[in-house]
């Protein structure tokens, strides 16, 4: 029988966003298959997060081209793209805690690319106006990849409903905590 290797992939994801320290016996078990099948996929842990990396990259990617992000106010954008991303966010919030992944020169330049490319809608929005210019593009990326995976975290645990999580990031990023006058 063929394995369907989407599949197990998205079976650990899946898994390992709810429990990061998940075994390869419970991520085969997950997935339906045998360790020793899972084994033959990817030949450790370190080569099964390289290919959920692999994953979220191109998941990152989709959201991106989804979220048009040339079109319209940035603010709308950013709303957009925090949207079409939810659905990997769990997967994106894991991936953000393997350090590995981001140290020395085995990065991979997808992420670096997704990191332009968010960079960009932010210095559109600073030069239209829209967005605080006193923060770097940079930290304003760095910002929505912690809400997201705080988003994410809360939503998986029950802390925050997921109908609410678009609302909740996109809020707190360009809104601030800060309690406004009502007009």
């Amino acid at each position: 029988m063929a394995v369907d290797r989407d599949h197990v992939l998205r079976s650990a994801a899946a898994l390992l966003t709810r429990r990061a320290t998940a075994t390869m016996d419970e991520v085969a078990k997950a997935a339906g298959i045998s360790r020793a099948t899972l084994h033959r996929h990817f030949a450790g842990r370190d080569a099964l997060v390289r290919a959920l990396e692999a994953l979220g990259i191109a998941e990152c990617e989709g959201a991106l081209d989804a979220a048009r992000l040339d079109e319209g106010p940035a603010r709308d954008a950013v709303r957009r793209l925090v949207e079409e991303i939810e659905p990997a966010a769990g997967l994106l919030a894991f991936l953000y805690t393997e350090n590995q992944l981001f140290e020395g020169e085995a990065q991979n330049e997808g992420w670096a690319h997704i990191d332009d490319r968010i960079a960009t809608l932010f210095r559109r929005g600073q030069s239209s106006g829209e967005f605080r210019i006193d923060l770097t593009p940079a930290w304003l990326t760095e910002a929505l990849y912690g809400l997201l995976a705080s988003g994410a975290w809360a939503v998986s645990e029950g802390r925050v409903a997921r109908k609410d999580f678009t609302h909740m990031i996109v809020e707190l990023l360009l809104g601030g905590a800060l309690r406004r006058e009502e007009s």
